[in-house]
């Protein structure tokens, strides 16, 4: 659990309140004496360059030389609504959303890294029926498992003020198709905004490394998608994270989008929502995920450090995915249902370099087997060749098997294709006059990071004609 140790005096007048804080906000402390406790005093004196300076406060090893109350506020998560504490990692997008959220709002809360602390992993679990799901939030000891803005608004007491600004443009997707577009549509003179459900980047910012976007031998997702929020903010763009799209309607030649917190108006519209991961629709695939089935190596992999991982796909994202798993975990299986990859030969080819990886080809999975704690215990396969079923023990399984659009909300607004794919002509100009469409949500799309900047770059040309 969380430390915090106190080094102070009884006759120190800011012990004596610091240490009244910690107990009026129900924080566990350990208080040290410094008169006491000689070797305490020499580390009060290491820490603070020879001098004695009390109270110094250790929070999970971090040193603090007497923080006023509202310097501790910040660090322990305390607000007049509660203590708030946020459990995750920087690798998950709904945890840098939720952060983002709380910090833009000006609420105090305590970040425990999942990565960092064992237990901080465990009191997850605990939370979450065996489940890692983060984040998971603590507002004082009740937990919420990965809040939107919406709850955390209104368990916060948040008072948020509407928008009424007529935007000229309303991108919704914040990932490589959305950000080139709104650059673009900046550039030119035209004021817009961002709405992303979830974090900025979209699937690329999931992917640990891209070696095929020009200019750049290797870069991070995470690393390239900063870039582009960065640059797309140096031009004006206003961005929203945590703002899901429900609905949108056309009044009068203006665009009302209303998501679940806000309603906001724009003179056009691009959609950029991206995709989401195919599942297999196996028996207990549902009940397993997030209890050892995963659809993302990069948000979830650090989990399986040192230990059996199976991945299941054959394209370039499965190998992708699979040979950054073997970098840390104890070993892979890929299994493929055909007897030849899908995926570039530059995938395949680097996978005979890697000694953890193993590959079973002609293989289709068919159940997911689960241990009696409800947690994935092995995978079942079978052999399209002899009908003989197996199953291959894991610790934890990673599917990738394709993208879905998602375009659910734009079933009655737009026209779509029989896969649900956004269909566009021209300037990815939609059914709708003033919609456009980009990204792997359209018809047609190629899932590549560059090409993606490419098709925003076309949306802000189709925005630019409409607009002028």
């Amino acid at each position: 659990m969380i430390e915090v140790i106190l080094y102070g005096a009884d006759w120190c007048p800011d012990c004596r309140r610091a240490k009244s804080y910690l107990t009026d906000n129900n924080i566990n402390f350990t208080f040290v004496d410094v008169d006491l406790d000689k070797e305490a005093a020499a580390k009060v004196e290491t820490i603070n360059n020879g001098k004695r300076i009390i109270p110094t406060l250790f929070i999970e090893g971090k040193a603090y030389t007497n923080p006023d109350n509202i310097k501790l506020a910040s660090v322990l998560g305390i607000n007049a609504v509660g203590r708030v504490q946020l459990y995750g990692a920087d690798w998950c997008p709904d945890c840098r959303r939720a952060k983002s959220f709380l910090r833009d709002n000006k609420i105090n809360f305590e970040f425990i890294d999942v990565d960092k602390h064992e237990w901080a992993t465990q009191q997850v679990e605990d939370i979450n029926n065996g489940k890692r799901i983060i984040p998971t939030v603590l507002i004082d000891e009740v937990a919420y498992t990965n809040p939107d803005n919406v709850l955390l608004t209104d368990l916060l007491s948040i008072n948020q003020t509407q928008d009424y600004k007529v935007y000229d443009t309303v991108i919704i997707g914040g990932g490589a198709a959305g950000l080139t577009t709104s650059i673009y549509a900046q550039r030119d003179r035209f004021d817009t905004l961002i709405l992303e459900k979830s974090t900025i980047g979209g699937n690329a910012f999931l992917t640990e490394k891209i070696e095929n976007y020009p200019g750049f031998t290797s870069i991070s997702g995470p690393k390239l998608m900063s870039k582009m929020e960065e640059q797309a903010k140096t031009y004006g763009a206003t961005i929203k994270t945590g703002e899901e799209v429900v609905s949108i309607d056309k009044n009068n030649e203006l665009f009302d989008i209303k998501t679940k917190g806000a309603v906001y108006h724009s003179r056009s519209v691009v959609l950029s929502t991206g995709s989401t991961y195919r599942k297999l629709g196996i028996p207990n695939e549902e009940q397993l995920i997030g209890s050892g089935i995963h659809f993302c190596a990069t948000c979830d992999g650090a989990f399986y450090r040192d230990k059996d991982v199976i991945v299941i796909g054959g394209g370039n994202s499965a190998l992708e995915e699979g040979i950054f798993l073997a970098g840390f975990c104890k070993s892979v299986q890929i299994v493929n249902r055909s007897e030849q990859f899908s995926a570039s030969q530059t995938y395949v080819e680097k996978l005979k370099t890697i000694k953890n990886i193993s590959v079973l080809k002609n293989m289709t999975p068919v159940e997911f087997v689960a241990d009696d704690q409800d947690n994935f215990k092995a995978l079942k396969v079978k052999n399209n060749s002899t009908n003989e079923v197996e199953s291959l023990q894991a610790d934890g399984v990673f599917v990738f098997i394709g993208l879905i659009p998602n375009t659910k909300s734009f079933v009655d607004l737009v026209a779509l294709n029989k896969q649900g794919f956004i269909q566009t002509k021209g300037l990815a100009e939609t059914s709708v006059d003033g919609i456009f469409a980009a990204g792997d949500c359209r018809e047609g799309a190629i899932a590549q990071v560059a090409a993606a900047t490419g098709e925003g770059v076309l949306a802000s040309y189709g925005l630019r004609s409409y607009l002028k």
